[in-house]
């Protein structure tokens, strides 16, 4: 069964797409649609392994990818060296997919300075420097589009401030260089998913899964959403559909930044619910998928 992608066939057909963190969870559904519609991909990350293993997936189900190239995205020198490779192997780059950031749980008061500048390095210095090549050996030549995936910063984030300043800053990042490129064809754009449903979650503590499980309760749609729905904005924003859209950022996140009840009124039950889930390999996260509750639906 291939990817049911609700975009036409042969949308990216002949197109160059790099996709950092391709070899796992958003990351790795984002390359199998693009990959479905004709995409030719180059798959970047730290594990050669992860990279292959989608690679492999992608030409089982018929589609291309021409490189995988593992790299220390926080390496300035590495990821020049990842940029030229990409770009011998496939020719100009016509997309980005920055999707390999990472991070972990910890109070500000608990926190290191290693962790901080790590966390900082992981979401905003490796899209920056990735950004920044793509741009310089490629796109400010021949145009393109970039497609940042972030997380929500909005409100602050308690108990993972490290993360929620890195987002911030990426998410001007976006912004800056989308006014600043927008000169040589290049559109930059970020999309912030709320909770979703892939293994990422189970990275999490034990101690935590309950609160993840319990977290739809807060979520208008009330439901976690799936990697296929933040990979459908992506290739909206990368696709020409999106033109005339430069700088934006386009949550994905079930309206969980606007709540679902108030001190008025509490949101009634869910009914009449649906979800996208185009993705024929998809991974659900384990906390989810072993609850009696809504991780089952």
């Amino acid at each position: 069964m291939p990817y049911a992608s609700g975009f036409r066939p042969g949308l990216f057909a002949d197109r160059v797409v790099l996709v950092a963190g391709g070899g796992g969870g958003l990351g790795r559904c984002i390359a199998h649609e693009l990959a479905s519609l004709g995409g030719k991909l180059v798959l970047t990350g730290r594990s050669l392994d992860k990279l292959e293993r989608t690679r492999d997936e992608i030409a089982e189900d018929g589609g291309q990818v021409v490189r995988c190239l593992a790299a220390e995205l926080r390496d300035e020198q590495a990821v020049v060296d990842l940029v030229a490779g990409a770009i011998e192997s496939g020719g100009p780059l016509n997309g980005l997919v920055s999707a390999a950031g990472g991070q972990f749980p910890k109070r500000l008061e608990d926190l290191s300075l290693n962790g901080w500048n790590a966390v900082i390095q992981n979401n905003m210095t490796s899209y920056f420097l990735l950004s920044r090549e793509v741009y310089r050996q490629s796109m400010a030549a021949h145009g393109g589009a970039m497609v940042h995936i972030g997380a929500d910063y909005r409100r602050g984030m308690p108990g993972m401030g490290h993360n929620g300043a890195a987002r911030a800053g990426l998410a001007n990042l976006a912004m800056t260089s989308a006014s600043e490129w927008a000169h040589a064809g290049v559109r930059v754009n970020s999309v912030i998913p709320g909770f979703i449903d892939t293994t990422g979650l189970d990275r999490y503590p034990e101690a935590a899964w309950e609160g993840l499980r319990r977290i739809s309760s807060r979520v208008p749609l009330k439901r976690h959403g799936t990697a296929a729905e933040v990979s459908a904005a992506v290739v909206f924003l990368l696709s020409d559909m999106a033109a005339y859209i430069t700088g934006a950022e386009l949550f994905v996140d079930g309206g969980v930044g606007n709540g679902s009840s108030s001190f008025l009124f509490d949101a009634p039950a869910a009914k009449n619910e649906s979800s996208w889930n185009a993705f024929h390999r998809s991974e659900r996260a384990r906390l989810l998928s072993e609850s009696t509750g809504e991780g089952t639906d």
